[in-house]
Order: structure tokens, then C-alpha cells, then sequence
């Protein structure tokens, strides 16, 4: 597994009512015997600093330089609110900016959205399912360009509208590293693929 460089933050967002769910505490999902966000903390590994938004919690393993939790204000005020309050933690040149549902999310599509996100015109790259479906929280951002991306007020706004203006370089991935699990039906597929995955193959 490829970790991310130097340079490179992690922002993961771990808050908010996970209502398709019917309320379950999203992040502490099961997932192949690890939960949702211990498994994009294990992408993550190697960043700089990682900055997790939402209410603090036991993790499986601690990454090396630890985790630094925070809250939105107010909290469930939405996704941009909790970049723009994670972001306050972030002073590296480039930041990862992820759901914390995203289970098979690894190290080497990190990397390829960082190399993206360097591009000499690029303010940000995005992960791209074979579908064409932009998976806006799962992104790495020129911080920068993030910074100046928030609105003033970020309560309730949505994540796209930050792309909006923006040149973003489209990083294509398969439909397994895309996966978010938003609904009972997600998790019940993440569970399926997570059994057929032998350990080592992502």
C-alpha cells in the first residue's frame, strides 16, 4: 500500500447524522472485521498530519503521529463546515479531504489523487468511478485553493459547490476504491466484497 508524501494532510470527515443508515453511527460500521474509519485512517497512514472531524473514539491503531480530532460549529452543520473547520488544523500545501465511508479507499489512489492535484494548472483532483460520478469527498486538494474555495457561511452548503471555477483533474479509480457506504444496501456490499478479499490484495 502506497502512502501519501510529505507534504500531504489528511481531512477526514466523521460527524453528521447518518439518517439512510436509520441514525447508525456511520464511522464505527463493520466492515471485514475493521470499522469504516479505521479503514481510511489506514489510507492515510503516512500523512503529515490527520485531522478527523467529528466526535473522538477508540480506533484500532493509532497512526504514527497521531489523530487530531475537532467539531464543526454548529455540529451536523454539514460537510463543508467540517472541511473548513478541520482545515484550521491543516498547514501543509496540500490536504486529502475524505468520507470516512469509503472502505476500500487505499494509499495508492491517495497518491494518484495527490500527483493530480499537482498538476501545474490543477487546484484539486477527484476520484472518478467508471461511471463518470465524481466522488467529491474523496479528493486532494491544493490547500490554497481550498481555503480560498469556503464560503463564508459553510452551514448546510454542499461539498460540489467548491469545485465550482475550480480546475480539477479527474482521477479515474474502480467501482470497489468509489465505494461509499450511504445506505444499508453499500454496507451489505462492502461486507460481500470485503469476504472475498484475501488480506494483502488492496
Amino acid at each position: 500500500m502506497t502512502a501519501p508524501r510529505a507534504g500531504c494532510s489528511a481531512l477526514v470527515l466523521a460527524g453528521g447524522a447518518a439518517r439512510r443508515l436509520g441514525g447508525r453511527d456511520k464511522p464505527a460500521v463493520v466492515v471485514g472485521g475493521t470499522t469504516l474509519l479505521d479503514r481510511v485512517l489506514a489510507a492515510v497512514a503516512g500523512a503529515e498530519r490527520i485531522v478527523v472531524v467529528g466526535p473522538s473514539r477508540q480506533l484500532a491503531a493509532l497512526p504514527e503521529g497521531g489523530v487530531r480530532w475537532c467539531r464543526e460549529d454548529p455540529p451536523g452543520g454539514g460537510p463543508v463546515a467540517a472541511i473548513a473547520a478541520g482545515l484550521a488544523a491543516v498547514a501543509t500545501p496540500f490536504v486529502a479531504v475524505l468520507a470516512a465511508d469509503l472502505p476500500f479507499l487505499t494509499g495508492r489512489e491517495i497518491e494518484l489523487l495527490r500527483r493530480g492535484a499537482e498538476e501545474p494548472a490543477a487546484h484539486a483532483a477527484v476520484l472518478v468511478d467508471p461511471g463518470g460520478r465524481r466522488q467529491y469527498l474523496a479528493a486532494v486538494w491544493r490547500t490554497a485553493q481550498l481555503r480560498a474555495a469556503l464560503p463564508a457561511d459553510p452551514v448546510g452548503r454542499p461539498v460540489r459547490g467548491l469545485f465550482t471555477d475550480r480546475v480539477v483533474t479527474a482521477v479515474r479509480a474502480d467501482a470497489l476504491a468509489c465505494l461509499d457506504c450511504d445506505a444499508p444496501a453499500d454496507v451489505a456490499r462492502a461486507r460481500r466484497w470485503a469476504g472475498r478479499l484475501r488480506p494483502g490484495t488492496m
